[in-house]
């Protein structure tokens, strides 16, 4: 446990994970509380929300589980009003929502590729749209964009929709860092590389014959020879948060164990 994030209030979005499963929301909801910030969970399912609450209660941080739909304005707005009701302040904005559909600009369907578009990218414009005026207001805040290395590289899957959507990601973390860097508000971007979490076992499986040939190739393609954990998106997201970056905004961090600098 530490205090780097001590008094500091985290609203996190996507903060739940698959059954018992360490996603890099959940991973990074309990960091969070770990250095001392009182954290809202936000997911669409309020059980997995749950879940990730218990963990921070039973290390005796504080923690409220809460339900939304990110693509959802309305929803966002309730969540928002909720937290500055509980807390008074949001120091900390996480977007963590994101889905994978696979297919190529031929073979995946439109509502696929818009529900894509919407989950990745609108809703981290939502989110923002919703928390910024608070921020401004208080003169402060730290805003963490979970995206991928998808948007910056040809990681070998077909899935343009959501390598798109992630470069958007990167795109908005830029502009709106750019924008509102004179109000002392930090936006920065996390691009995971290969991380085991338990979203690859049911979006990413099905492009291979079996799970260990999917283990074992993710592995493979790492210049450090394995997956990453949800852990390494968390700290990276701690640090981002904490009062130690703030000089950094506008940045997009590879979590990645080098692969975004190999060239073969």
């Amino acid at each position: 446990m530490g205090n780097r994030l001590e008094n500091k209030v985290a609203l996190v979005f996507g903060a739940g994970s698959e059954g018992d499963g360490w996603g890099n929301g959940k991973a990074a909801a309990v960091a969070y509380a770990r250095e001392g910030a009182r954290v809202v969970a936000v997911d669409i399912n309020l059980q997995a929300a749950d879940k990730t609450c218990n963990v921070i209660h039973s290390e005796n941080g504080v923690c409220i589980a809460r339900t939304a739909d990110a693509t959802n304005s309305g929803d966002i707005a309730a969540v928002v009003a909720a937290t500055l009701d509980q807390f008074g302040k949001i120091d900390i904005l996480h977007n963590n929502v994101g889905v994978t559909k696979m297919g190529g600009p031929v073979e995946l369907l439109e509502e696929d590729w818009n529900k894509a578009i919407n989950v990745n990218l609108t809703s981290v414009f939502l989110t923002m749209k919703h928390v910024l005026p608070h921020m401004v207001e208080c003169q402060s805040g730290a805003i963490i964009n979970i995206s991928s290395l998808a948007g910056i590289r040809y990681t070998g899957y077909p899935y343009p929709s959501y390598s798109a959507s992630k470069a958007a990601v990167n795109q908005l973390t830029s502009t709106v860092a750019l924008q509102y860097a004179r109000y002392g508000i930090r936006v920065n971007a996390i691009l995971p590389g290969l991380i085991d979490t338990p979203l690859i076992y049911h979006q990413i499986s099905s492009e291979y014959a079996s799970i260990d040939e999917m283990v074992d190739a993710r592995n493979k393609q790492c210049p450090m020879g394995r997956m990453g954990s949800a852990w390494d998106v968390a700290n990276a997201a701690v640090f981002l948060a904490s009062d130690e970056a703030s000089f950094i905004t506008g940045v997009c961090l590879p979590v990645d164990g080098g692969q975004s600098v190999r060239c073969m």
